[in-house]
């Protein structure tokens, strides 16, 4: 195998999928990353649940496979002067790597021993432009539960409708959902469940551009594609909250606040609140204002935030991460506040049909 490409093309291939490549593995082919010249140069990093392939335009002269060490063909590359990199790969996996006046021999293995990729099909994809897939990601991941008990809710669930793609969240505490409504009909539904994890190595390649992604859900994987990167990841299997069911609506306390204002205020009383000493936020909206509250071992702190509408002086307590969380995912400068009693959880909507979002954090039983 003989290939020559810019260095920097490869740097890029080589930390994208670097990401995936096996820390510790019985099977040692995974911990290198696998490259194929052929048409082009294609590098994978597979680590039995997340796979990311890339594609770089290079020059070969002589077609092959092998398994190059990842942590150190990386270190080598990245080190290399600026320009064109030739690696040269012979018969018994003896590895030639020049640029400029530096040269390395190092050791690769057969790419025979490296697993297939998984085979997701030939479905329709789901088509949208990048930025609105960060968006439906960044959005709603954050809500995503730690809680291996319930696997299922470890993932982002994808609705998929004519001339939408909405993204939802929970972790039983709170529930984030975000929805992109497309120009044109989508043709197909769909629903299915991404892992956290794979979520996060798409979210990092997706550019702020309108250029689209493809989305191919299959029986039990789902393959993105985007630009000249690839990602296979597994689907999660069980059955997914029915969010529709758990978020109030026609609730009877509307408010409207400034996104950037309430946040503030919200992060400023939760100054002295921290993991060790864990305390809500005790909030009471009252005519056209919210009084913040918190108490710790360590302090106390109080705030107000001017708010529009008149909260009927319900008081509610909440933990001040979650709501700190769901405000920095709102879109919009405004956010509306649903309430309906001290026990109900307080929903977050928006204020026009420019966005599409709903956040609901349950809340925190607070002592008098």
């Amino acid at each position: 195998m003989r290939f020559t490409c810019e260095k920097s093309m490869l740097v890029t291939g080589l930390n994208i999928t670097g990401r995936t490549v096996a820390q510790k593995s019985a099977l040692s082919a995974i911990e290198g990353i696998l490259c194929r010249a052929g048409d082009g140069l294609n590098l994978t990093g597979y680590n039995m649940e997340t796979a990311i392939s890339y594609h770089i335009d290079a020059e070969v002269s002589d077609a092959g496979a092998c398994v190059l060490p990842a942590k150190l063909f990386g270190d080598i590359i990245r080190r290399l002067p600026e320009g064109p990199v030739t690696v040269v790969v012979d018969d018994n996996y003896k590895v030639a790597i020049r640029a400029g006046y530096a040269s390395f021999n190092i050791s690769a293995e057969s790419a025979e021993d490296y697993p297939e990729l998984p085979d997701v099909g030939t479905g329709r994809p789901i088509r949208i432009p990048q930025m609105a897939l960060k968006d439906l990601i960044s959005g709603t991941i954050f809500a995503v539960s730690e809680n291996q008990g319930r696997p299922i809710h470890t993932g982002v669930k994808f609705e998929v409708e004519d001339q939408a793609v909405s993204a939802i969240a929970v972790d039983g505490f709170r529930l984030a959902r975000r929805t992109f409504h497309t120009e044109e009909p989508i043709g197909r539904t769909a629903s299915f469940v991404v892992p956290s994890q794979g979520l996060k190595e798409v979210e990092k390649i997706l550019q702020d551009a309108d250029e689209d992604v493809a989305l191919t859900p299959g029986g039990k994987h789902i393959l993105f594609q985007m630009g000249d990167a690839t990602v296979i990841c597994r689907l999660l299997e069980g059955d997914f909250l029915d969010w529709r069911r758990v978020v109030p609506t026609n609730c009877p306390v509307k408010l409207t606040a400034h996104v950037c204002d309430l946040a503030s205020s919200i992060e400023r009383v939760g100054l002295i609140v921290s993991e060790k000493y864990k305390s809500p936020v005790r909030c009471i909206f009252s005519d056209n204002v919210l009084q913040l509250r918190t108490n710790t071992t360590i302090g106390a702190a109080e705030d107000r935030c001017a708010i529009a509408g008149d909260g009927k002086e319900l008081e509610i307590g909440f933990n001040v991460r979650y709501l700190s969380d769901a405000l920095r995912a709102v879109p919009s400068e405004e956010v509306v506040l649903e309430l309906t009693n001290g026990l109900s959880p307080i929903v977050l909507t928006p204020v026009d049909d420019k966005h599409d979002f709903s956040y609901m954090v349950l809340p925190v039983r607070i002592k008098n």
